[in-house]
């Protein structure tokens, strides 16, 4: 009995020792695998971790994601240039905390201060200033890559970025800031429901055409307005507007700046006069023409205030997530081209800034308006006067082209900018020009060139300076204020061989101005706002 008993246990112990060994190595390979999703989760954590803190503030005011609705493709719209789409950079606050205090007196009572930010092509500025305009902390950050059905989404990103800069501020210097205003790239438009803030398709950007819709707006406009243009914000909007999608007539036409400031206060709608251009707003008369308000989709057009105005106070949950003051009230804002002159700080007509980057880009102060879209002059109003500008295709892009920085550095040195260039060029990468000379078919004409590379320089310096000349000469013949003098911003500005050229050239005091970035001009714009909401 007990034999067969055994005889029957023995198998049994057998089948289960193999069932156990089977049972381990199923463990084994179960931990193993567990082990191995461990890691991999980990991993992507980590490389998901510049992502998770970018979307922390959004999770963190309970400022939901707008649905981004691709707009249908049209073949009449189109941008002009791709948009450079860079990897994200971060900086620590501590990297911050170390400017908060540049006066030198251990870090004291500075006082209120008022805080500025710029919204370019590619990323983003702040800065703060003090009531002396004396910088107090600055910093910037690139966009990050949010996209969304191979596409950037644009609207998500400029988000992001907006509340990333707020946690940049060192928590010190944000208890003291009394405003806040922006700026943004002009004609970048963004179309949203009216009662629920959604945006309703992805943005126009700055560049981008729409050429379908011109005919429309050259039909309504008057002759050579400045919405006459296929990038125009007005041809953005009839562009959207035919395409009859839903939505429409509850929707809202915003800049991107009237947009980032929305976030901040709330109020839905409000634009300013810089920014309103482009859709058609008159600036001299403070409305908008009887030509658009008899359209269709005129309800979509915001209301306009003058730059720098305060709209209301800062959002109480943003004012408690990161420390700033009850009293601080957002501003209007401006286009980053106007804040950039804002920064040189010239404030009296005759005072001109020439922007010297890819493009030759003036702007003068004028008691008088100037428009003329032939050659892409129009007028920005600045309080009781006027900002007039052109730009022309010549500039730095060029230089870049033939010369290498070190190049440029070292040649320019050896030239002696009291003696005129006998060389007569128009400097340009392709045909085309438009300001002070408007030829569509304009040659670029760079020859002949000397041996000497420093002769062939000198002679592309003083042809671009000529060019700048006879901007500002056609700016006077159109009846705007003569330039007295001129300031320089933009990369050409730290080339003194070049400032002296241009003053020879142009008869008038040539230097470079101390604050060129366009932050620092919208920090002007929301020291304005705070003084005028104060009755100064």
């Amino acid at each position: 009995m007990t034999g067969r008993a055994e005889e029957n246990v023995q198998p049994n112990c057998l089948e289960l020792k193999a069932k156990m060994q089977s049972n381990g190595h199923e463990l084994a390979s179960s931990l193993s695998m567990e082990l191995e999703e461990e890691s991999q989760r980990k991993e992507t954590e980590k490389r998901a971790k510049g992502r998770d803190r970018e979307m922390l503030m959004l999770r963190q005011f309970q400022i939901s994601t707008f649905e981004l609705f691709q707009s249908p493709k049209q073949p009449g719209c189109s941008s002009s240039r791709s948009v450079p789409l860079p990897r994200t950079r971060f900086y620590r606050s501590s990297d911050f905390r170390a400017m908060a205090d540049t006066s030198g007196n251990g870090g004291t009572n500075v006082g209120k201060l008022y805080l500025g930010m710029d919204f370019g092509t590619s990323g983003a500025r702040f800065t703060v200033i003090d009531e002396q305009g004396e910088i107090r902390a600055q910093g910037k950050r690139e966009y990050p890559r949010f996209m969304r059905e191979e596409s950037m989404d644009w609207a998500s990103s400029w988000k992001a970025t907006l509340f990333s800069l707020l946690e940049d501020i060192p928590i010190t210097v944000r208890s003291l800031v009394s405003s806040i205003s922006l700026d943004g790239t002009s004609a970048t438009t963004l179309i949203l429901n009216s009662e629920s803030g959604e945006v309703l398709c992805q943005p126009f950007l700055y560049n981008q055409s729409c050429p379908d819709a011109l005919p429309e707006v050259k039909s309504i406009a008057p002759a050579n307005h400045t919405v006459c243009s296929g990038s125009s914000t007005l041809c953005k909007l009839v562009s959207w507007w035919n395409l009859k999608l839903p939505k429409r007539e509850s929707a809202v036409l915003l800049h991107q700046a009237d947009w980032l400031l929305w976030l901040l206060h709330g109020r839905l709608g409000v634009s300013d006069y810089n920014n309103a251009l482009k859709v058609g707003y008159d600036p001299e008369s403070e409305s908008y023409p009887s030509w658009l308000l008899s359209q269709p989709y005129s309800h979509l057009l915001p209301m306009v205030q003058a730059p720098g105005t305060s709209i209301g106070n800062l959002k109480e949950i943003i004012r408690r997530q990161f420390g700033f003051p009850d009293d601080c009230i957002v501003c209007t804002g401006t286009t980053d081209s106007i804040a950039a002159f804002l920064a040189a700080r010239a404030t009296e007509p005759g005072k001109a800034v020439t922007s010297l980057g890819s493009t030759l880009a003036i702007k003068l102060l004028s008691t008088k308006r100037v428009d003329d879209a032939r050659y892409g002059v129009y007028s920005h109003r600045l309080d009781d006067k006027w900002l007039v500008g052109g730009a022309s295709n010549t500039g730095g892009a060029i230089l870049r082209q033939l010369f290498s920085d070190e190049q440029l550095e070292r040649l320019s040195r050896e030239i002696d900018p009291t003696v005129a260039s006998s060389l007569d060029y128009y400097p340009l990468q392709s045909s085309g020009e438009r300001f002070p000379v408007a030829d569509p078919n304009l040659a670029p004409r760079l020859l002949p060139r000397p041996e000497s590379d420093v002769e062939y320089l000198h002679g592309i310096l003083e042809s671009i300076a000529r060019i700048e000349g006879k901007g500002y000469k056609l700016l006077k013949e159109m009846g705007a204020t003569e330039a007295e003098e001129v300031l320089t911003a933009g990369g050409g500005a730290k080339n003194d061989t070049w400032i002296k050229i241009r003053e020879r050239v142009l008869g008038l005091p040539v230097s470079k101005a101390v604050h060129t970035e366009a932050s620092y001009g919208a920090s002007l714009l929301a020291l304005k706002g705070a003084k005028q909401n104060n009755g100064l």
